[in-house]
């Protein structure tokens, strides 16, 4: 049974790695990386020296059984961040699961918690997209199901496709819609962008924008007040409160009328 440790690497910065991810790479017999060229200058700023193997999203079904099979310790770091968000790291932990492999994370960076925090929009809830689909049906449903989500919503994008993305979501949530687009974090031209999507588009459409993007999205403040009030109407229900005297109830709160009078339909006295 091999031991696969999957560790996470910084997302710019290359002082952004901890000690137990240091001493993994250190102890392991080989290390699997997405991109051997790009994951060597931080093997050679931390003088580790182990057998490097390519292993990307089109070498991983064909190459990771036969190094599985053939080192009894092997580590996996993807190009930068936490492998298996976004990466080829996922299928690696598939394939392992389903030799008996033993499985370890080593944690660290991670790209979208930094540009969430750093956008000043709400964290207490929030569902991380990923890529978007480039075209057709399920690009579409994705845009759709952000525009009515009721949580922030986060995806990860190339430098030439985000004024496009930034673009689509206008469309689909209107340009009045908070967002937030960060670019080349934890390294020296960190930047975030922050606005409504219309100032943000045309600002990133003046700019000459480099590196790895994460944009966050508002939550849609309509699907927000609608849990809020359905909250609310559970609490008066509970309470005895139905019909009629629930609606007025729930219009005294803030809630329009109709949202108020539909609510009111939904729920019966539980005393």
């Amino acid at each position: 049974m091999t031991k696969l440790s999957l560790v996470a690497t910084p997302i710019g910065n290359l002082a952004d790695i901890t000690l137990r991810a240091l001493e993994t790479l250190k102890q392991v017999d080989a290390i699997a990386a997405e991109d051997t060229r790009h994951s060597r200058i931080l093997l050679n700023h931390y003088q580790i020296d182990k057998p490097l193997f390519r292993l990307d999203a089109h070498t991983i079904l064909e190459r990771a059984p036969k190094l599985l099979e053939e080192h009894s310790h092997l580590a996996f770091i993807t190009d930068a961040g936490t492998p298996g968000i976004s990466d080829p790291g996922a299928e690696l932990v598939r394939l392992a699961l389903s030799r008996g492999d033993e499985l370890e994370l080593i944690p660290g960076a991670t790209a979208f918690v930094p540009a969430l925090v750093l956008s000043g929009l709400d964290t207490s809830r929030f569902c991380f997209e990923g890529f978007l689909p480039r075209k057709g049906k399920e690009r579409k449903e994705r845009l759709e199901a952000m525009a009515t989500n009721s949580a922030t919503s986060i995806m990860y994008e190339s430098p030439n496709r985000v004024v496009k993305t930034l673009e689509d979501l206008s469309a689909y949530c209107s340009e009045t819609r908070e967002v937030s687009v960060s670019r080349e974090l934890t390294k020296r031209f960190e930047t975030t962008y922050r606005g409504n999507l219309k100032t943000v588009i045309a600002e990133l459409s003046q700019a000459e924008v480099k590196g790895e993007i994460v944009i966050v999205l508002s939550p849609d403040e309509k699907q927000e007040s609608q849990a809020d009030f359905y909250i609310q109407a559970e609490k008066l229900a509970a309470q005895g409160l139905v019909g009629k005297d629930l609606r007025k109830a729930l219009m005294a709160l803030g809630a329009p009328r109709n949202e108020a009078y539909e609510l009111s339909l939904g729920f019966h006295s539980e005393v």
